[in-house]
């Protein structure tokens, strides 16, 4: 099924498999499914799910996500088209849209001489998911560089904030828990060096993930967040879990804070990982492990 909105021509689909939306190539299916082309569309949508009282998912590379089997209800929202770049020379700022991908932003500063991003070149997500997360790698984050976000409300209305506004915190911000949608970030970077030595330390950063990580088969990225005491990965390899798997779903022998998609895993799969890890890692370590990944939709324990 298929719905146009009135005022700007908007397209709603109806039942769309989420599973190709996500790097972890799993998931049911979305109640319903939009990519806005613009701002006005984007507003038009909001307000018409406002109305018909659905809960509202925004997606952007889908890189930090693990959706359910059963689908997600209501709503789901894709950054996709909002890819807009505006790079300001003289004050050494990049803002950047949504649905960015942040590795292209990181090589736009690099190739400029502007610090601040090189640790960001490994990160898959977008702009937006990013800033919500307050992703980081390398020893730095998102907060550090970036010096405001202009989110969208649940009825479209544009709001501009600084970051002290979004109570950043490690791996996380205030925008997981309140119901606004990032929709531009603009990051202040460092102008003082060189071409050559930002891209030199940006693509030895990306090397080193690419070396310590793995990406020969479809992941989420780490999956857990670091706790203070030890690493999350040592964790889990100390715990003799590499390679432990349920179904098509398996931790990592590179990175045991990866959890990969053999082939044919089902989100269920993936999930029952995740909960026989931290049981294991609690029953041995006494650490819980909390998920950086989020969680969408129902599962069964």
């Amino acid at each position: 099924m298929t719905l146009y909105l009135p005022e700007t021509n908007c397209l709603l689909q109806s039942e769309v498999s989420l599973a190709p939306f996500t790097s972890l190539r799993v998931g049911g299916t979305a109640q319903w499914y939009v990519a806005p082309k613009n701002s006005e569309q984007l507003q038009e949508t909001l307000q018409w799910a406002q109305q018909e009282q659905l809960p509202i998912t925004f997606l952007g590379a889908g890189s930090n996500l693990l959706i359910s089997d059963r689908g997600l209800s209501g709503i789901v929202i894709s950054a996709r088209y909002f890819r807009n770049l505006d790079i300001n020379e003289e004050a050494a700022t990049i803002t950047a849209s949504a649905g960015m991908p942040l590795a292209t932003v990181a090589w736009k500063a690099a190739k400029r001489g502007w610090s601040g991003l090189e640790w960001a070149v490994g990160i898959p997500g977008t702009v937006g998911g990013s800033v919500v997360m307050n992703a980081g790698a390398h020893g730095a984050c998102m907060s550090e560089t970036l010096t405001q976000v202009v989110v969208a409300t649940d009825n479209g209305n544009l709001e501009t904030l600084t970051p002290e506004a979004l109570a950043f915190r490690y791996r996380t911000s205030n925008l997981q828990n309140h119901p606004r949608w990032v929709m531009e970030a603009t990051f202040q970077l460092q102008p003082s060096y060189s071409p050559e030595k930002i891209t030199t330390k940006t693509r030895a950063n990306l090397n080193q993930r690419r070396h310590s990580q793995p990406y020969d088969k479809p992941s989420c990225g780490s999956v857990f967040r670091n706790p203070q005491e030890q690493a999350a990965g040592w964790l889990i390899e100390q715990t003799g879990l590499k390679g432990y798997q349920v179904g098509g779903a398996q931790v990592a022998h590179r990175h045991a804070n990866f959890i990969l998609n053999q082939g044919q895993a089902t989100a269920q799969d993936i999930y029952n990982v995740i909960q026989h890890v931290q049981e294991k890692v609690e029953q041995q370590w006494s650490v819980f492990l909390r998920p950086e990944v989020k969680l969408l939709g129902e599962f069964s324990n």
